[in-house]
């Protein structure tokens, strides 16, 4: 960025020349310049910030004959403008006065206290409460690719790594992810953005990093350094070279950038690739997990169904189990177990509820005070919470299942430290820690003395001046106060004889003098300083506040994930009792046998129709491939999407919404659902199509749930039949996968493949046709169709009574074989002579058509074998004289 002329700095303040210094160091953030009561922000920064803040552009001071741009916000208001650059990816340097203004001083010290990106968000105010604000750190070894994810407003931590260099497979750990920023060396920041980012609808802020500080042995001694461990073996990772270069990169960027000691981030979690189901992000975006496809918003979601969570750290929790189902069977009952007890404790239940919706978001908070940010209200809302605590506890220990048990001998209540936070906080203290006002009565002598000194000068005055009236015989003196000479003794002419000896003249008047007393001086010294000293004692109180409370960070945050994991189960119990949601049977087998199974989302929104349940069996033997048909709107893509979301809200540890469900574990879900052009890539309906089918036919196991719909669309008929056939042929094969697959086509053909592959089934949806209409029964029943019901949908959605007429007609004719005069088929239809403007293309060339005559009219019970050669002889010959032609 140009800030200054080639021909230095030498013409510039002191105070701009500070300014470019430490501009310098932070290039690629804009500069919050503090000067008094404001940030200010100079050259290019000024004319980008007033665009995006809405604040006028100005100007101060000249640099080579040129005006210096300039725009500032008032300190205070920081909170209101500081979201919208984070909004546009814009990094945010805060520089502040490190001293008071004083004479002799030619310019303040000043320097970075903090850089705020879209990934080191710590405010509350600023987040979304029931979404983690992860930022992830990207580290590229030999073949494997190091991740670690950090939401720095909680303090959750967690690496991982995965072999090879698979784009899609970071493509869909970044859709899963949802980063607000992505940490990565700097040599690969142009192939990230040319690869990656320009893959996904939402791309996170990049913030490139010196490489170097993604060195094995750097990385891994800024962890050690962090943790203060010898080893990493604790944590899990050691000797996974990638996951610690990018864990220990991204604590290096964080000492730089929020130079605090961030103490909340005191664990770090290795994710094992065997610990959940792999839901990747298309599987995410077609069962609308988090997003509608409709809009992109949360509503008509499964999180959006499920999410009735009390408090901001139950919301998040909630999120991570629906985007991480479990895989151990035993873990899961657990969770059953404990919903079952929640639903049998229904007034109990609802008590827990009441409580904890009372309860403020403690990792954040707990976030704030770790990184510097927090006032007194964050501590009194700590407090709040923590008093909320006693009678969690209480309701939760009668509790018998095992892990509403143990979660309830983890809710430590802090009666200590909420004592004391409630002995020195009053209970509305203000924002900020320097409007004074925040300690309460009673908890330090010394400022109650000060307080009540200042509070008390009217009635200190009027003391000491009937005393000094007794002491001294003058019934007229009078004690006052002015800002030039301060408080004294005002004695007549008259009365000057009667002045005691320990007076002090101060001041001549007309008719008077101005004395002062050694008490009385004493007395202005101390209510003078007396504002000064109570804002400074209130300070380090505050301050003595905070490294208490920081003390116990490990178990306030291990009392918040037990709230946190209450607040979770208690939801999911109080969902699944209000929908109708049934336990269902988890084990390692291999079989989904879903009764009367419904769409949780679907059958939620208002229709006019009622909602239609449906059964479903698949295994990896007779039932492993599902092949079903029916016509669009008939429910299909519904019926499949809903088998996915059951089988994931059953690992994740919900009940489901059936009658009866037995689930096997699944190791991960893939979906082929629908597809749209990607311009952006330059990738098209086809492309887009058999890159999701090629990445499910390469990655899935066995153990895997496959959601197939309308494959092969994207090309010819022919073609595209072929490919959909060959597919069903190799996730049947046992050799080669053997996976359960839920498979919906319009190629009525693919329902021969039951009738040659022993695992395949033929289901279709019900229809029933009446009176040249159809009506949608929505019922999955066994069987094949043979029937699209295509031109009675396009009727449905509105396609002119006139084109839907002349649709049924070429139909008619396609399906009868109506051929013209000239052999060709015909669709306008033997009745009907096209007119010299109007030239129809056949759809089969003359000698085709011929051959089919020729095929058509064969008597096969009568013919002999050698007429049967001369006649294929024939037809050979009428397809060769075709080639030639052509």
């Amino acid at each position: 960025m140009s800030q200054i002329k080639d021909n230095g700095t030498q013409n510039l303040t002191p105070m701009i020349q500070q300014y470019l210094q430490i501009k310098a160091r932070y290039n690629d953030a804009i500069l919050f310049f503090r000067m008094g009561d404001f940030y200010e922000m100079f050259f290019d920064d000024a004319k980008k910030a007033s665009k995006i803040l809405q604040i006028a552009l100005t100007t101060r001071g000249k640099n080579i004959g040129e005006d210096i741009p300039l725009c500032g916000i008032p300190y205070h208001a920081i909170d209101s403008y500081l979201p919208k650059l984070l909004d546009k990816g814009i990094k945010v340097a805060i520089c502040e006065q490190l001293e008071e203004p004083g004479q002799g001083k030619k310019i303040v010290r000043r320097d970075v206290v903090k850089v705020v990106s879209p990934g080191t968000v710590t405010d509350p105010a600023y987040l979304n409460p029931k979404s983690n604000n992860f930022m992830i750190s990207l580290s590229f070894g030999k073949g494997v690719t190091g991740i670690s994810v950090l939401d720095i407003s909680t303090g959750e931590f967690s690496v991982t790594e995965f072999n090879g260099t698979d784009r899609l497979r970071l493509i869909n750990e970044i859709i899963r992810i949802e980063p607000s920023e992505v940490l990565l060396p700097s040599a690969n920041q142009k192939a990230f953005k040319e690869e990656i980012t320009s893959s996904l609808l939402r791309p996170p802020f990049i913030s490139p990093f010196e490489d170097w500080k993604f060195d094995y042995e750097t990385a891994r001694r800024a962890l050690l350094s962090k943790f203060g461990v010898s080893s990493l073996e604790g944590f899990g990772c050691e000797g996974m070279s990638s996951a610690i270069s990018s864990a220990g990169a991204m604590i290096q960027y964080l000492e730089e950038t929020q130079k605090e000691n961030l103490k909340h981030i005191n664990r770090l979690r290795t994710i094992n690739n065997g610990e959940y189901m792999v839901l990747d992000g298309t599987t995410i975006k077609n069962l609308e997990v988090l997003r509608s496809q409709a809009d992109g918003s949360r509503e008509n979601t499964i999180l959006n169904i499920i999410d009735d969570t009390a408090t901001a750290m139950g919301g998040r929790l909630l999120r991570q189990w629906l985007l991480k189902p479990l895989l151990d069977v035993d873990e899961i009952s657990e969770r059953y177990n404990s919903i079952d007890e929640f639903i049998e404790r229904s007034q109990e239940r609802r008590k827990v509820r009441d409580e904890l919706s009372e309860i403020q978001d403690i990792d954040r908070l707990i976030g704030k005070l770790a990184n510097g940010n927090a006032g007194p209200r964050d501590l009194a809302a700590l407090r709040f919470s923590f008093e909320r605590l006693p009678l969690v506890k209480k309701l939760m220990a009668p509790c018998e299942s095992k892990l509403l048990h143990s979660l309830s001998l983890e809710v430590d209540a802090h009666e200590e430290l909420t004592l004391y936070l409630k002995k020195a906080l009053v209970d509305s203290p203000p924002l900020n820690i320097r409007d004074t006002g925040a300690i309460r009565e009673g908890f330090n002598p010394e400022l109650d003395e000060l307080r009540n000194l200042k509070n008390n000068t009217k009635d200190f005055i009027s003391s000491l001046e009937r005393e000094e009236r007794e002491r001294s015989g003058i019934s007229s003196l009078k004690v006052g106060f002015n800002r030039v000479f301060g408080y004294y003794i005002e004695v007549t002419k008259s009365n000057l004889n009667n002045v005691p000896a320990d007076f002090i003249r101060k001041q001549t008047l007309t008719n008077g003098e101005r004395f002062i007393t050694p008490k009385l001086k004493e007395y202005e010294e101390r209510i003078l300083t007396a504002e000064e000293k109570i804002k400074e004692i209130e300070i380090r109180i505050f301050n003595e506040l905070i490294a208490n409370v920081s003390s116990h960070i490990r178990a306030i945050q291990k009392t918040a994930y037990a709230v946190a994991e209450i607040d979770v189960l208690s939801t999911l119990a109080s969902v699944a009792e209000k929908n109708n949601y049934v336990r269902p049977v988890i084990d390692n087998s291999d079989r989904i046998d879903i009764k009367d199974g419904r769409h949780p989302v679907i059958e939620r929104i208002s229709f006019d129709e009622r909602f239609v349940p449906n059964d479903t069996l698949l295994d990896c033997e007779a039932n492993r491939l599902s092949i079903i048909t029916g016509p669009n709107m008939a429910g299909k893509s519904t019926y499949m999407r809903q088998v996915a979301l059951i089988v994931m809200m059953a690992q994740m540890g919900s009940f489901v919404p059936a009658r009866e469900a037995h689930i096997g574990i699944v190791d991960r879900i893939f979906t082929r659902i629908g597809a749209s052009d990607n311009l952006a890539s330059g990738q098209s309906t086809f492309m887009l199509e058999m890159n999701e089918t090629a990445n499910i036919m390469n990655n899935a196991t066995k153990r895997s749930l496959i959601i197939l719909d309308e494959i092969g669309r994207g090309t010819s008929t022919f073609d595209g039949l072929s490919i959909a056939w060959a597919v069903a042929e190799f996730i049947h094969s046992k050799e080669r996968l053997g996976a359960r697959t839920l498979f919906a086509t319009h190629y009525h053909e693919l329902t021969e493949l039951s009738a040659v592959l022993d695992g395949a089934r033929n289901y279709n949806v019900a229809v029933k046709e009446w009176n040249d209409e159809i009506i949608f029964l929505r019922k999955i029943v066994e069987g094949g169709t043979d029937k699209s019901y295509g031109i009675h949908v396009a009727k449905l959605s509105g396609i002119p009574a006139d084109v839907i007429k002349r649709a049924r007609e070429i139909l008619f004719n396609l399906e009868n074989r109506e051929f013209d005069r000239n052999g060709n088929l015909s669709l306008l239809g033997k009745s009907q002579t096209p007119n010299n403007n109007q030239q129809m293309l056949p759809i089969f060339d003359r000698n085709e058509s011929e051959v089919l005559n020729e095929i058509r009219n064969m008597d096969i019970n009568s013919i002999t074998p050698l007429e049967a050669l001369t006649k294929l002889g024939r037809i050979k010959e009428m397809l060769s004289d075709e080639e030639k032609k052509q």
